[in-house]
């Protein structure tokens, strides 16, 4: 009986050997029945890379832009823009999303064929997170892995978080713009941005309204902000600092004034700064000393 059964395991291996190189992730998957995995959100896909199942990613999203190594790996589109039939010819055993990706009807299309699919819902928050690490641990089988690396960055959150509750002060106004386009939005609340001022101990310069509006002057004099966020894209899209600072919008405000000031105008990789994937703790503790114990 089981000479058989060695014989079948060792032909489907010399299989798949013909089609990739001994040891590629393709080979190594059919060796350890380590399931096959797309992910869509780049805050999802750095888990993967920190839980160090890399290896087992079939494929990635076009926001999924980091570490390097997500730059090669097969892209499947944007988000919300995906495809069954794109998807499926990578045949994964699971997808892991957020509860924006979509359309809905693909992915029910993927759970008629058995992928497995996750998502993750985003509410801008420490457990966000966590259960981006759960998700991929439950999904890549790696559990025990899972919960190591959220006990390491739950003690690196705590410590953070203790840092910036020990400083003193209500902390500057910071408003956050978003300049990818010609028509710059900035930032109210419950937003990713509006998450990250306070997790690093600032305010939002902006209240009283959800999600984003246009930029106006009006409420650039209103809001009256001491230092502008932005994401590096925003300012590389607009044409660099200098030119950021002509909008007329800005001209009113405190920030304004002090443009010459290095922390004026404070910019992060977007992922970096918006993705809330286990890098959080370093970049709320970064941006703090920043602008905050500055």
């Amino acid at each position: 009986m089981t000479v058989p059964s060695c014989l079948t395991r060792r032909r489907a291996l010399q299989g798949l050997s013909a089609m990739a190189v001994a040891g590629s992730p393709l080979v190594l998957m059919a060796a350890t029945g380590a399931p096959r995995l797309i992910t869509v959100g780049g805050g999802i896909t750095e888990v993967v890379y920190a839980l160090g199942a890399q290896d087992q990613l079939v494929g990635t999203d076009t926001t999924s832009l980091y570490p390097a190594a997500a730059l090669a790996t097969p892209k499947v589109g944007y988000m919300r823009q995906l495809s069954a039939e794109g998807l499926l010819a990578l045949r994964p055993d699971a997808l892991i999303a957020g509860t924006d990706a979509g359309p809905p009807v693909v992915l029910d299309q993927l759970r008629s064929a058995g992928v497995r699919v996750e998502l993750i819902h985003a509410d801008h928050s420490w457990d966000e997170v966590r259960r981006k690490v759960a998700a991929v641990g439950r999904a890549a089988s790696r559990e025990a892995a899972a919960r190591e690396l959220q006990a390491r960055l739950d003690a690196r959150w705590q410590a953070v978080g203790a840092r910036v509750h020990s400083a003193k002060g209500p902390g500057p106004k910071i408003l956050f713009v978003l300049s990818h386009s010609a028509s710059p939005m900035v930032s109210g609340e419950q937003t990713a941005a509006d998450a990250m001022i306070r997790f690093i101990g600032a305010r939002n310069a902006l209240s009283g309204f959800k999600g984003y509006r246009p930029m106006t002057a009006e409420a650039m004099a209103q809001a009256a902000p001491d230092i502008v966020l932005t994401t590096t894209q925003g300012i590389d899209a607009i044409g660099g600092e200098a030119t950021f600072w002509l909008r007329p919008e800005l001209a009113l405000t405190p920030a304004h004034a002090r443009r010459a000031s290095t922390n004026a105008l404070v910019h992060l990789d977007a992922l970096e700064l918006l993705g809330f994937g286990p890098r959080l703790p370093d970049v709320v503790e970064r941006l703090h000393n920043r602008v905050v114990r500055a």
